[in-house]
């Protein structure tokens, strides 16, 4: 299991972009953070061969994510773990990463097989 912001855990970086401009400006060996899904966005990274995250809000989205070349697919906790099952039945690429809040929820994705937790 793979957890992201959390103040003990060292992870990669992470650079917001919301333009196909802005990704010129980013640092090398990072992730690019898509908060709002983006197809056209998301197709440039597949296309160029860029790691990306990516906020999905419902099952299509995250599918479409996948397919897309998505590293990490970003969902509410139960979005997560509805998630899993299919992108393990899919055998998904993309990781599935659920948002919490406390340390606490770590042991409930990971009981979900969720592939990571990301700090809120």
């Amino acid at each position: 299991m793979k957890i992201f912001g959390h103040p003990l855990i060292e992870t990669e970086q992470f650079y917001l972009v919301k333009e196909i401009e802005e990704i010129a400006k980013t640092p090398s060996n990072i992730v690019l953070k898509i908060e709002k899904f983006d197809i056209e966005l998301m197709r440039y990274c597949k296309k160029n061969s860029l790691s990306y995250m990516v906020n999905v809000n419902d099952i299509k989205e995250a599918i479409f994510a996948n397919l897309l070349g998505a590293k990490y697919i970003k969902a509410s906790k139960s979005l997560a773990k509805e998630l899993m099952p299919i992108a393990q039945n899919y055998l998904f690429d993309s990781q599935i990463l659920g948002l919490i809040s406390k340390d606490s929820e770590i042991e409930e994705l990971a009981k979900a097989n969720v592939d990571g937790a990301w700090f809120k």
